[in-house]
């Protein structure tokens, strides 16, 4: 990952988080003869962001460290913009060998209880797989096929634009067709299982596609802070290197602080 690469990412983490505490208001006062207590208001902002040891398998095996955030903005006006980051860092024996950084901002626009339009950008950086950056961008239309408090199940699809460049080869351009799916489930008020996947497909070339998988659940252990383990698992049909493998896992065990 390039010193750029790292700044960009810590910068886009740092500005989030800050946003955050600096716009999120305080709940008004209740009035002082209420004869009852006034529903909490709805959490315009939320997210978490925390750390741990990560164990990985494909192009790499070790024990490495992993930083994570999250943030969510649920807008008044229907919006729901989401960014997550990871950074994963690794040596053996005194020697880097895993070194890989993504982001992801999201934007929800709901249409009506189940439609929604969306906008989403991706930024990957990962040295072992040879790709200095991949950054696209896309849009598309989703659908909530469950919305409930306790379970929620979307689907969307659409499409945008990506650009990879790999070392020693000038950077590379097309345009994509995307799909995915994402689904939570509360087991309990402390405990919750979610995944998701997403998929992109060159239109240069149908054959070539970048898939992602995430598996997890997030249990609290005490009020602000959170216990999460997390599988994850990035596939790309054509590497740029016929060496490197196609296929990339990895266990994140992060411990969180919520706000």
């Amino acid at each position: 990952m390039t010193r750029t690469a790292k700044v960009v990412f810590a910068a886009i983490v740092f500005l989030f988080l800050a946003s955050s505490f600096a716009l999120a208001q305080a709940p008004p006062p209740a009035p002082a003869q209420a004869p009852a207590a006034a529903p909490p208001p709805a959490r315009e902002y939320s997210g978490s962001f925390g750390g741990g040891m990560t164990l990985t398998s494909g192009n790499t095996t070790n024990r490495n460290y992993n930083l994570a955030f999250s943030h969510v903005h649920e807008r008044k006006n229907g919006n729901t913009d989401k960014i997550t980051a990871l950074y994963l860092r690794g040596k053996q024996n005194g020697i880097l060998t895993l070194d890989r950084a993504s982001v992801v901002f999201r934007d929800e626009y709901k249409l009506s209880s189940r439609v929604f339009l969306f906008g989403e950008a991706n930024y990957l950086s990962d040295r072992f797989k040879d790709i200095s950056y991949y950054i696209s961008p896309v849009g598309g239309l989703g659908y909530k096929l469950v919305d409930t408090d306790i379970t929620k199940l979307q689907i969307s699809a659409g499409a945008g634009g990506a650009w990879e460049k790999n070392s020693g080869v000038e950077r590379k351009y097309s345009g994509t067709v995307n799909g995915g799916q994402s689904f939570s489930h509360n087991l309990s008020s402390t405990a919750k299982i979610t995944e998701s996947f997403g998929a992109l497909w060159n239109m240069d070339d149908f054959s070539d596609s970048f898939s992602t998988l995430s598996a997890g659940i997030t249990t609290s252990i005490i009020k602000q802070f959170e216990l999460k383990v997390e599988f994850l698992d990035t596939y790309k049909t054509r590497p740029p290197n016929p060496a490197i493998k196609k296929n990339d896992t990895s266990l994140v065990i992060a411990f969180l602080l919520k706000y």
